[in-house]
């Protein structure tokens, strides 16, 4: 059975996987529609840049994120200067880190379901005088349903099971920044399988669960 010890890197997980999602969907909203319509030069660089995590090294990136958000580095040096406390090490910094790993995953479904959508509803909406926020929120968000929500999915599953970047970013510190993945590696390397298969098999459980529903979900809506 597992204790209470064992449970607080679930709980902790949980917590960075909900608020890296909120932040994630808020951020990635006006950046997928930018993407999605602009006929900007700089949309083929950028969408490669949103990309990037899916190619890099998880330990490259956090590598880059632990100078980014250290007490030098261009983010980290102005936070603790303002705040007297750092990045590194901290739950900040694992929100931080997820955010810039799980990009893509948020970015390009909403960017697809964007696109979907296309000119014609918005064009509608404009004619009737609808403002373009309204337009967005009224017709816009509904039509995009199912990105969002796969989008959604994608982002909080994905940070349930961030291991490299969270690790150089955050450490392993017990009920600050033990995530569940690094908690399951500890376990392995003590050789305590019994518990790595608890923790293990509860996390493909519901990762499987989730996307599950989903998929169910989105095939319901289609007929």
């Amino acid at each position: 059975m597992l204790n209470a010890i064992d449970l607080a890197p679930v709980w902790l997980t949980l917590q960075l996987a909900t608020v890296t999602t909120v932040v994630l969907l808020l951020l990635g909203t006006p950046l997928a529609w930018w993407l999605a319509h602009t006929g900007s030069r700089w949309r083929t660089p950028l969408e490669a840049v949103v990309a990037l995590p899916l190619v890099l090294p998880p330990t490259v990136l956090g590598f880059y994120l632990l100078i980014l958000l250290g007490p030098e580095g261009w983010l980290g040096g102005p936070w603790q200067g303002m705040t007297g406390s750092p990045l590194t090490f901290t739950f900040s910094g694992l929100v931080i880190a997820s955010v810039f790993y799980s990009l893509p995953f948020v970015v390009q479904p909403l960017q697809g379901a964007f696109t979907n959508v296309g000119r014609k509803p918005l064009e509608s909406a404009w004619s009737l005088g609808a403002r373009p926020l309204d337009t967005f929120v009224t017709v816009v968000m509904p039509l995009a349903r199912r990105g969002y929500i796969m989008a959604a999915v994608l982002g909080f599953t994905h940070t349930l099971g961030e291991f490299g970047v969270v690790l150089m970013v955050g450490g392993s510190i017990p009920g600050k920044t033990q995530v569940l993945s690094i908690a399951i590696f500890e376990r392995v390397e003590v050789m305590d399988y019994a518990t790595a298969h608890l923790l293990s098999i509860g996390l493909l459980g519901f990762t499987f669960v989730v996307l599950l529903l989903v998929y169910g979900m989105q095939r319901g809506e289609r007929r």
